[in-house]
């Protein structure tokens, strides 16, 4: 099925000995700090593309005032970026195993960077749109691939390093994001926050090309088709499936589009279903599902973000709305939290690599079930020494759970495949983001309305006596639910074996070392 080259890292010889290029190339890809070198170049345009999503949430409200539109329309500048990321991920991981991981990351960027100069050149929305499809496809393009190459060239026993890594410079982008983007928007105005990162993923192309020029990498045998089927069902899946997820609450559940949306959506994926399992070259390998480690695995990773991402949506609504904090502080207060996840990402991965991943994954889940638990005591004068803390707790775990659990995915399967894998966990981690969001919306606003207000976020921001408190009920509610969705998370994590190793040079989906 697969032709896989030597050991990842090592890079197979150039024969081009008479290019003093090619033999530094060589000579480089050889060397024992070779990983390092491609998670430096790697890790410039991680962290560009991170504070440029971050910083582009910052200057929502100015875009808006100059170009005389409401919040609920300016949004989608982040909506269809998110949309688009998330239906291409699978696509664009699968492309990468078939022409080259390397190639689809520096198109990838590049593609990234000119929607981004577009954007911050458009003259109106009908033109920003559009470009933030275009930087969307580019983020897609990048987004697993850049996680696929760095896991590749760390050796078996280093994948949680590799991934911990990663999710550092993922942590550290997210911190510096809103704080850069909002400094740059009050000096510079709206439009230089879509050229700020422009040198960083320039000279983040430039290092790449550098650094990999003598690296052969891992892909499926020569003549393996692209499965367009397969692309065009799933993104169709997603696009319908999330743009019903983020609608819903404002169009009504129950409303005919979007009881159209879920049916159309569940068609095409079973569909999709279908014909995954009748094609010779699918776009995701149905099989990796028979494997305990890999389904344990993606199934913990949805229901913790399931259980955890709408806690960062809902805080800023009950922190100014509520307690009555301003936007600034609301922001800094999950700094803290958004540090330990950084620091303890690199630490749990490299740790994991050493003892197992089962310790850090049930141990991480344990952590934000308890932050969880405290968050759903808040009362409308909760003091930041309760908020603060709860918070660290539950980002500590999410940063302890991530890199262990991604490890043991990428372990289960063979590394030709790194490329689609890595796109389906990114996928699986978007799509949990907006359920997770989803669903606490509803909890908070049905319990708002049990209790005589209008079913709606926005009423939070009013003026109407006890609407505060009707919030905070419901949003106790929503950690509650989320705190028992965690805490089964942290049951199927329990179930999976401690370590599962697949030799390097293997595209087989067996299982074929457990370590209890």
């Amino acid at each position: 099925m697969s032709s896989i080259d030597p050991k990842p890292g090592s890079g197979s010889p150039n024969r081009d000995s008479g290019n003093p290029s090619a033999d530094s190339g060589t000579s480089l890809s050889r060397s024992p700090s070779f990983k390092y070198w491609v998670f430096g170049a790697l890790a410039i345009g991680i962290f560009a593309s991170v504070v440029d999503h971050g910083s582009v949430n910052v200057a929502l409200p100015t875009i808006a005032s100059e170009f005389n539109t409401d919040l609920s329309t300016i949004q989608w500048v982040v909506i269809i970026y998110a949309l688009t990321i998330a239906a291409l991920l699978l696509p664009m991981g699968r492309l990468s195993d078939l022409v080259g991981r390397k190639k689809i990351y520096i198109a990838g960027t590049m593609v990234m960077a000119l929607g981004a100069v577009l954007s911050g050149l458009a003259p109106s929305l009908e033109i920003m749109f559009p470009s933030r499809v275009l930087q969307g496809v580019g983020a897609a393009m990048t987004q697993g691939t850049g996680m696929a190459i760095i896991t590749s060239v760390f050796p078996a026993n280093e994948k949680g390093r590799a991934i911990g890594l990663f999710m550092t410079m993922v942590g550290v982008g997210a911190v510096a994001g809103p704080a850069v983007g909002g400094m740059v928007v009050d000096a510079f105005g709206w439009r230089v926050v879509f050229f700020l990162t422009l040198p960083l993923e320039l000279i983040g192309v430039a290092a790449t090309v550098w650094v990999m020029r003598g690296w052969s990498e891992a892909q499926e045998a020569r003549g393996a088709r692209f499965d367009w089927w397969g692309a065009a069902l799933s993104t169709g899946v997603l696009v319908v499936l999330l743009l019903a997820m983020t609608t819903g609450n404002k169009a009504g559940w129950l409303s005919p589009p979007i009881i159209v949306a879920f049916a159309g959506a569940v068609a095409m994926l079973a569909a999709f279903v279908w014909w995954e399992l009748r094609t010779d070259a699918p776009m995701l390998d149905l099989r990796l599902f028979k494997g305990k480690t890999f389904t344990l695995g993606i199934t913990a990773g949805f229901l913790t973000f399931l259980g955890s991402s709408a806690v960062l949506f809902m805080m800023p609504f009950y922190m100014q709305n509520v307690l009555g904090y301003s936007a600034k502080t609301a922001g800094f207060v999950v700094v803290p939290g958004a540090l330990c996840m950084a620091v303890l990402g690199t630490v749990s991965g490299v740790l994991s690599d050493r003892f197992g991943w089962r310790p850090f994954t049930v141990g991480g889940l344990a952590s934000s079930a308890v932050g969880l638990f405290i968050l759903s005591r808040v009362t409308e004068d909760s003091s930041l020494w309760m908020v603060v803390p709860a918070l660290m707790l539950m980002s500590a775990g999410m940063g302890t759970f991530y890199s262990p659990n991604s490890s043991s995915v990428m372990n289960a399967v063979g590394i030709a495949r790194y490329g689609v894998v890595s796109g389906f966990l990114n996928l699986v981690r978007n799509a949990a983001n907006v359920t997770s969001i989803a669903f606490a919306t509803i909890i908070v606003t049905a319990t708002m309305a049990s209790l005589g207000y209008e079913s709606s976020l926005e009423a939070v921001r009013g003026d109407a006596e006890g609407v505060g408190h009707a919030f905070t009920v419901g949003l106790r509610y929503a950690f509650l639910a989320m705190m028992v969705i965690v805490l089964v998370s942290m049951a199927l994590s329990a179930l999976q074996p401690n370590r599962v190793v697949v030799p390097e040079t293997s595209g087989d989906l067996e299982e074929t070392k457990v370590k209890a």
